[in-house]
């Protein structure tokens, strides 16, 4: 309903993100850390995410977006565990509605190269201080509960 009061109005159409949620068991296996990575833009942090290209689905796209822009590789999941949203702006100053599907993907590797090391830093967090760092509120919360139980909820 929202989507066709939107188009009706002459906004434009929400158009669909995968983001990879990158993750890992701490040392004493007690807990797990989240990576981010700062946007190019703004310097904030964020989840790798992008569009899905062909015919990715998007826990492919997840793990094309971890590799290329946090420069990990691992286990994605084939089930998101939720969904945020924001605004993104294009290179002319459009605005366009985003939805973001979250998928985790368990690291098993961590390159010292890798394509966008040049212009994103990487950081790994707690889930409290990764929901802290992000903007988004709704990512925020995704980051907090996904840490309860990060084996059972990617499965």
């Amino acid at each position: 309903m929202t989507e066709t009061v939107r188009r009706l109005f002459g906004g434009n159409p929400r158009r669909v993100q995968a983001a990879a949620l990158p993750w890992r068991a701490t040392a004493d296996g007690n807990g797990i850390e989240i990576l981010l990575v700062t946007s190019r833009g703004t310097g904030r942090w964020v989840l790798p995410k992008g569009w899905p290209e062909g015919s990715e689905t998007l826990a492919m796209a997840a793990q094309r977006e971890a590799r290329e822009e946090a420069g990990v590789r691992g286990c994605a999941s084939e089930n998101e565990i939720g969904r945020f949203y924001y605004h993104k702006l294009d290179g002319t100053g459009v605005e366009w509605p985003c939805e973001v599907a979250v998928i985790p993907l368990e690291v098993t590797e961590e390159r010292s190269k890798w394509p966008e090391r040049k212009q994103r830093t990487r950081q790994w967090f707690t889930p409290q201080d990764a929901a802290t760092a992000v903007q988004e509120p709704d990512l925020g919360e995704l980051l907090v509960q996904f840490a309860h139980n990060p084996r059972e909820i990617a499965a």
